[in-house]
């Protein structure tokens, strides 16, 4: 069943504004209860789009890449603009045994076997930079700890220079969100082009030279017999410095903001009562930091009473889904004790994140940081959230910490 309604017709999904400026709790309820196909209309020459907002019903769509589609865009901002340059190439935005392979190629260097030495960095990493903000009594937590361990994380899988780092993480900001009031789709384009084009170069100083990470592996691989291209090797560099950096970075500042409003929770977690596996799970279902994915239909296909046709587009949203009362008991109550909790954070099906795993170990370290070097922190200033029809999340986040003296004195 499709609704049209005037409350609902206010709020323009493929608007980045709408979700900086608007709480649309009520609104996925609503769509949840009397509009589980929702159209979210055309506007400004911008195409309409289908609404998903159930959690069984993103399942099933998921699970169906015969029906629906990768192929053509998997996020709205490429989607809108007719489709992703990288499909049939990037791991993403293919789908079939081409993705099969690439996906089988990338899990061989972010399996939990290969990533342990990597997990041990990010251990350290972590705890260093967690002491030194408590010590100095306070920081910008997304600025400071949360902008620096992931982007560090994968920067040394993909062997990227220390000293690119920071311009680095200042594009994949601006690839598919901004800091700012003024949306650019221009900057957000210029700044995707440049990410392309800074890999691009490593490509070239891989292959002259090759190493033992992640580039020099992929330009060693091959499908088929088929050698990876440059081109197949630049876009999935590009994912994987997307993926591997927005997704862990917000759920960490997302984190900080909900514990510090939470002192039940908090404290729960600070004295062991909720662990701390199951405190990373229910940290992303309630951040839910990639706010949907984008598919597009291949096949009619009937549903709730509504003809979906080839070409059109179908909005996943895991922002939706994982508040939804038919799947989660209590789905608006933070509970780092949840369990089960089969969360949408990371999609499903096929094309579940291939770098979970990794983003689940930074998520617990910085946990275990917080509890062992501070007894409470609060935040000291209203943080800004960033602008985008695709992540959600803090660009800052400033924070006063109080330090557990026990924890801070003890060796790591």
């Amino acid at each position: 069943m499709s609704v049209r309604t005037p409350v609902l017709d206010t709020v323009d999904l493929g608007d980045p504004a709408t979700f900086a400026e608007r709480d649309l709790t009520a609104f996925w309820r609503t769509l949840r209860d009397s509009a589980p196909l929702y159209w979210n209309p055309p506007t400004e020459g911008r195409r309409g789009f289908w609404v998903l907002s159930r959690y069984d019903d993103i399942m099933a769509t998921y699970r169906d890449n015969v029906t629906f589609t990768s192929e053509r865009g998997n996020v709205l901002v490429t989607l809108l603009e007719g489709g992703d340059a990288g499909a049939g190439r990037m791991l993403a935005v293919t789908d079939g045994h081409r993705h099969h392979a690439l996906r089988k190629i990338l899990q061989r260097v972010l399996s939990p076997r290969v990533l342990s030495q990597v997990a041990r960095t990010v251990r350290a990493n972590t705890r260093q930079l967690v002491r030194e903000a408590v010590e100095a009594g306070g920081c910008d937590f997304a600025e400071e700890i949360a902008g620096r361990i992931p982007m560090t994380t994968i920067s040394n899988l993909l062997g990227v220079p220390g000293q690119d780092r920071e311009f680095l993480l200042s594009l994949t900001k601006s690839a598919l969100s901004t800091n700012g009031t003024d949306v650019d789709g221009v900057e957000s384009e210029m700044a995707r082009n440049e990410l392309l084009m800074y890999f691009m170069d490593l490509v070239e100083e891989r292959r002259a030279s090759p190493g033992d990470d992640v580039i020099s592996m992929l330009i060693a691989s091959s499908i088929d017999g088929v050698p990876l291209s440059d081109e197949d090797v630049v876009l999935n560099c590009y994912s994987l410095i997307i993926g591997g950096d927005e997704t862990s970075r917000l759920t960490m500042i997302d984190c900080v903001h909900t514990l510090a409003d939470h002192d039940d929770q908090w404290q729960r977690l600070k004295d062991g009562e909720a662990g701390i596996d199951t405190a990373v799970e229910e940290v992303l279902r309630w951040a839910s930091p990639t706010m949907h994915f984008g598919r597009t239909v291949v096949h009619p296909v009937d549903l709730h009473g509504e003809r979906l046709r080839p070409g059109e587009i179908v909005t996943l949203w895991h922002a939706s889904g994982n508040r939804d009362d038919r799947v989660f008991d209590r789905p608006g109550t933070f509970d780092l004790g949840r369990t089960p909790n089969k969360h949408l954070a990371f999609g499903y099906g096929p094309h579940f994140c291939v770098g979970s795993y990794l983003a689940k170990v930074e998520i617990s370290e910085l946990l275990m940081a917080l509890r062992d070097f501070t007894t409470k922190f609060e935040r000291t200033d209203e943080p800004r959230r960033i602008r985008s029809n695709f992540l959600t999340g803090f660009a800052t986040l400033p924070v006063r910490f109080r330090p557990d003296h026990r924890g801070l004195k003890e060796v790591d």
